[in-house]
């Protein structure tokens, strides 16, 4: 499924999960493996003003210290690589989101896999504080041509089996090819995938339980509706909750069934049609247990072989509305 795989990681001097994991799934996969290093810059004006690896001072790159990084991240490597053959290292300056993008476009990369923020942003202070995932991956997922995964945490090996698959689903273009993607993963590992949805509970004072089934058994015909078409022949079991706050529902659901993966649409390239932004995409990214795949558009499936599409340019158009508060789209006038 996956031929060539990047990732990239601020750290030098040990691995991190996203490398861990990279390894693990180009292994899987007999996948090619880039491991990409942007040096830290010192400067926004001049990136080659950078930071030592080891003494934080900051110093102009030239070709000694580039070979000095070359040396430690090789020293670090290598035991973990030592069964990885088609593999190779790359170290570069400049904005990180734009090297990652750059080489990934550069060796056809169908995966990039990073972790959710920079190394060493709790200590600035940022991103951990506000719980969000950083400017760098936020700028390729809404960028890239191919899936992103986010890892926060190492993952066991039996665990990329993927056993247990949930894709979020708001009946948006960029969730319907999650739930592609979704699928194609589900069918390669034999796993279950989990459809999930949550139903927005209003705050009015005369929303009861009788509103809460009817609401509910429309939208659970509704996403019925949207998925049947791809899930054909897939194990899967739909999950719908009520609930306030998307990300927090995803969460639960993901742990409540032990899942392996969470993968999400993200909303970045569109400007309509969406319920709840890119902040879930940030949110659930940010704080998951499990590794996160992220879809932006149906180009970025299209390097995956034998895997369903939508039609982007509506010619099987959809009804992505969402119809709430008790009443089917043709009776909400009546009383």
């Amino acid at each position: 499924m996956f031929k060539n795989i990047l990732v990239a990681t601020d750290r030098v001097t040990h691995v991190d999960a996203p490398v861990l994991t990279a390894i693990d799934l180009a292994a899987q996969y007999g996948a090619g493996l880039k491991i990409l290093h942007v040096l830290e810059s010192a400067s926004t004006e001049n990136r080659e003003l950078v930071k030592h690896f080891k003494t934080n001072e900051e110093i102009k790159v030239n070709h000694g210290y580039l070979e000095k990084i070359r040396e430690a991240m090789e020293k670090t490597y290598d035991p973990v690589l030592i069964q990885s053959e088609n593999r190779e290292l790359s170290i570069s300056t400049g904005y990180p989101w734009e090297e990652i993008l750059g080489l990934g476009r550069k060796i056809d990369a169908d995966l990039i896999i990073l972790g959710p923020h920079a190394g060493k942003a709790e200590e600035k202070g940022v991103i951990r504080v506000a719980g969000k995932i950083g400017s760098t991956v936020q700028a390729v997922v809404a960028k890239q041509d191919c899936p992103v995964m986010i890892v926060s945490n190492p993952v066991q090996k039996e665990k990329l089996q993927f056993r247990k698959i949930v894709v979020g689903i708001d009946f948006s273009m960029a969730c319907e090819c999650a739930l592609c993607f979704s699928v194609k993963l589900s069918r390669n590992f034999h796993s279950i995938l989990y459809p999930f949805f949550m139903l927005p509970i209003p705050p009015y004072p005369k929303y009861g339980r009788s509103d809460y089934e009817t609401d509910m058994d429309l939208l659970k015909q509704k996403l019925k509706d949207f998925c049947h078409t791809y899930l054909d022949g897939t194990e899967h079991e739909y999950q719908i909750w009520g609930g306030v706050l998307p990300h927090g529902e995803i969460l639960k659901c993901a742990e409540k069934i032990d899942a392996d993966l969470i993968i999400l649409g993200s909303h970045t390239r569109e400007h309509s049609g969406k319920w709840y932004g890119g902040s879930v995409v940030e949110r659930v990214s940010f704080r998951a247990n499990c590794p996160i795949f992220v879809v932006n558009a149906p180009k970025a499936l299209q390097k995956l072989q034998g895997i369903q599409i939508p039609d982007s340019e509506g010619k099987e158009a959809r009804d992505r509305s969402i119809h709430l508060f008790n009443k089917p789209p043709g009776n909400r006038d009546k009383e």
